[in-house]
């Protein structure tokens, strides 16, 4: 029922209280009409660099999700960095139109936590040159044709 998906979505107040009053996420954010933004520190692991990150949400979008400390294509090296969409570089955390995320799941429960993972994978990465984190790439078992969402999104990205 088309009703049943509108009332259930998280509004972005919603997000930002949940985001807010979170035990185990840090940061801080601002709540605008049709825009979250929630500034965060991530530390993945207790062994791991401490990076700079901001998650934004407009109203009816989906989350962006970008590293801004340190530059993660300095610490790449000069290779092409994983499982990432450009222009900008923005973190490739799910893939979309597959329900693995809408806007009835909180962010401080899927998003924040998947960008953490992310990390993990892409520290692993930059010891090893493998990427462990899984993932649809464009060109590897294309989806059912029928399913436009994800072909779209996977035409979209350049992971």
């Amino acid at each position: 029922m088309a009703g049943s998906t509108t009332r259930n979505r998280l509004s972005l107040p919603q997000q930002y209280l949940f985001l807010q009053r979170s035990k185990t996420i840090a940061g801080e954010g601002v709540l605008r009409p049709r825009r979250l933004e929630w500034r965060f520190p991530a530390q993945p692991t207790p062994l791991s660099r401490s990076y700079q990150v901001t998650l934004v949400l407009e109203r009816d979008g989906t989350p962006d999700v970008r590293v801004v400390d340190p530059d993660l294509r300095l610490l790449a090296g000069g290779r092409d960095l994983p499982h990432i969409y450009h222009d900008p570089d923005r973190l490739c955390l799910y893939l979309p139109g597959t329900g693995q995320w809408d806007a009835t799941k909180r962010l401080d429960l899927t998003i924040i936590p998947w960008t953490h993972l992310w990390l993990i994978y892409f520290e692993e990465w930059l010891v090893s040159d493998d990427w462990k984190g899984g993932g649809k790439h464009p060109g590897e078992d294309e989806p059912d044709e029928g399913n436009r969402a994800v072909r779209r999104s996977l035409r979209r990205m350049r992971c």
